[in-house]
């Protein structure tokens, strides 16, 4: 059984760098719902968008697929890898408990409003990663796990994880991801643990690409 769950946030404008698709949102989007242990822990279990079909219109903005916007490809990939492992809680036993709990948990967040209320927004200035850690830590009073791709003498910030014990309760997060670092759906190759020796750039979304 896992002992932490990790919300997984990526920034769709370094995500779309590296995969060359087209991002049209400014906010940190879902990646996923990740248990400390375990990987496609039920293979039986096919995932089935019709137990979610009330959740579907918030999946498409909250968690969406960036590479292919109108395909269930990628909660099928995240539901057969880490839901059915979630799952062996009776709290996310089902698609619509697992889904819809990330989704709860995500806007409770509110990783972007957060991020802006201590002036951290996308723009073509530097931050420090002490700056950006700290706003996270002030406000959650938890440590989370920030990932960048590195590119010279600075890095791009891509991901961000915020840790959850059984309960949903918040968590530090700098021991519960070691078994999730290779997820795979996507994940450009870039992404690595941020440097705090590096400024850190919060890519904006070109102006041609906003909705």
């Amino acid at each position: 059984m896992w002992t932490r769950l990790i919300l997984t946030h990526h920034w769709p404008t370094t995500f779309c760098t590296l995969e060359h698709c087209h991002p049209t949102i400014s906010y940190w989007s879902l990646h996923g719902l990740w248990p400390d242990k375990g990987q496609a822990c039920n293979s039986s279990w096919h995932f089935n968008s019709s137990q979610i079909e009330d959740l579907l219109p918030d999946m498409l903005k909250s968690w969406p697929d960036l590479l292919k916007p109108t395909s269930s490809s990628f909660w099928k990939y995240e539901w057969m890898k880490h839901g059915t492992c979630a799952a062996r809680a009776p709290s996310l036993d089902s698609q619509h408990k697992y889904f819809s709990k990330a989704l709860e948990l995500y806007h409770k967040l509110d990783l972007t409003g957060v991020l802006t209320k201590f002036n951290i927004v996308p723009s073509e200035k530097y931050y420090s990663l002490e700056d950006i850690e700290g706003a996270i830590e002030k406000f959650y009073q938890v440590k989370p796990k920030i990932q960048c791709v590195h590119s010279g003498k600075a890095q791009v910030l891509g991901q961000i994880e915020i840790c959850f014990d059984p309960d949903f309760t918040l968590v530090n997060c700098e021991h519960a991801t070691a078994t999730v670092v290779t997820e795979k759906w996507k994940q450009p190759s870039g992404f690595s643990v941020c440097d705090h020796s590096l400024p850190v750039y919060y890519p904006p979304l070109k102006p041609n690409n906003t909705m």
